[in-house]
C-alpha cells in the first residue's frame, strides 16, 4: 500500500529531474508524479529513463505551478501529497520523516529542511512567517536591500529561527511541501490565478491555517536544493510583472481594502525608485538599462496604478 505521492512540476528541468527521481528511488511505497508544463528540453526524456515506475503528465503548454500541482493530485494516491522541486534531492530517510510528522491529527502539513549542497539550511527561504503590510513595504521600497537585517525582514524571512529545531511554523517554501490528504480535500486545491509561480503556496498555507490545521517544520527530512533555475530563465520585465502581479492578488484575498490600497501604492512608488536608480547607474546584472526601466514601469502600470483608482 502506497504512504502517498510525490508530485514535481517540471519545466525546462532537464539538468536536474534526473538527479531528483534517482534520489526518490529509495521509497518504494511513493508515487512519484511528474507534470510537465510544456518544457523544450529534454526534462520528459530525463525523466523516463531516470526512474521506470515514474507517471509522467505532459502538458502541450505551460499551465502554470498552481495548476500543475493540481493536476498531479488528481493522479496522486495515498494519504500524503508532497510537493517537490525538480533541483532537489531527498537524503536518506526524509520522505518518512515528512509522514511520520503528518500523523499527528491537526497537523496539516510539514516541510522538510531545504539545504545547500554544503549542508547549510537555506534561511531565509525554506521557511517564513506570512507577509503583512510592513513586511511587504520594507521589500517593495527596497528597505530590505539597504538594511538587510531590519526587524521587518528579520521577522519576515525568518532569520531568528532555530533550524535545528522541530516546530509549528506559518509558510514553508513550495518546493517542499507534505500535505495531508484530508486538509487537501478540506481546504481545496491550489489557486490557479496565481500564475505562473509565486505566492500560490502562501496562499495555500494561509488558508490552511485559517481552516485550523497546524503546519509543522521537519528539520531530519533534508532536501538538497539547488534553487530557482525555472525562475531564472523567465524574462526580466515578466519576473517584475508575475512577481508584483501575485503579490497583490494574495493581499487582495487575505488583507483589508485600506492594507491592499496602501501596498499598491508602495509598489508604484519603489518601482518607480528602481526605475529611477536603473537610470543613474544602478544596474541590474545582465539587463539593459531600457529593459529594466520598460520591465519596472509595466509592472507599476498594470498591477499598481491601474489599481489605485487614481
Amino acid at each position: 500500500m502506497l504512504v502517498g505521492s510525490v508530485i514535481i512540476v517540471s519545466h525546462n528541468s532537464g539538468a536536474y529531474i534526473g538527479g531528483c527521481l534517482q534520489s526518490l528511488d529509495q521509497f518504494p511505497d511513493w508515487k512519484i508524479i511528474v507534470v510537465d508544463n510544456a518544457s523544450s528540453d529534454d526534462s520528459i526524456q530525463e525523466a523516463e529513463r531516470s526512474v521506470a515506475r515514474t507517471h509522467i503528465v505532459r502538458n502541450l503548454q505551460n499551465l502554470g505551478f498552481a495548476a500543475a500541482i493540481n493536476q498531479g493530485a488528481k493522479s496522486a494516491e495515498g494519504d500524503v501529497l508532497v510537493i517537490l522541486n525538480p533541483d532537489t534531492l531527498a537524503a536518506s530517510g526524509s520522505m518518512d520523516e515528512l509522514a511520520r510528522a503528518l500523523q499527528e491529527s491537526d497537523v496539516g502539513a510539514v516541510s522538510g529542511r531545504l539545504s545547500r549542497a554544503d549542508g547549510v539550511p537555506e534561511i531565509g527561504f525554506t521557511v517564513r512567517r506570512f507577509p503583512d503590510l510592513r513586511t511587504m513595504l520594507s521589500e517593495v521600497l527596497l528597505l530590505n536591500r539597504v538594511w538587510p537585517r531590519n526587524p521587518w525582514n528579520n521577522h519576515y524571512r525568518c532569520f531568528d529561527l532555530d533550524y535545528t529545531q522541530y516546530q509549528d511554523v506559518d509558510q514553508p517554501a513550495g518546493a517542499c511541501l507534505a500535505i495531508k490528504r484530508e486538509a487537501w480535500e478540506e481546504v481545496g486545491e491550489f489557486d490557479e490565478r496565481f500564475f505562473p509561480v509565486w505566492f500560490e503556496d502562501v496562499d495555500f498555507c494561509k488558508r490552511l491555517r485559517n481552516a485550523g490545521w497546524r503546519i509543522r517544520y521537519c528539520p531530519e527530512a533534508v532536501f538538497v536544493h539547488a534553487g530557482g533555475h525555472s525562475v531564472k530563465a523567465l524574462r526580466f520585465g515578466d519576473r517584475q510583472a508575475f512577481w508584483y502581479k501575485n503579490l497583490l492578488l494574495y493581499f487582495s484575498k487575505h488583507h483589508r481594502r485600506w492594507e491592499l490600497n496602501t501596498l499598491r501604492a508602495g509598489v508604484a512608488a519603489g518601482l518607480m525608485l528602481r526605475a529611477l536608480l536603473s537610470l543613474v547607474g544602478f544596474r541590474t546584472a545582465g539587463v539593459s538599462v531600457k529593459a529594466a526601466g520598460r520591465g519596472y514601469w509595466n509592472a507599476a502600470w498594470h498591477y499598481a496604478i491601474r489599481g489605485l483608482g487614481l
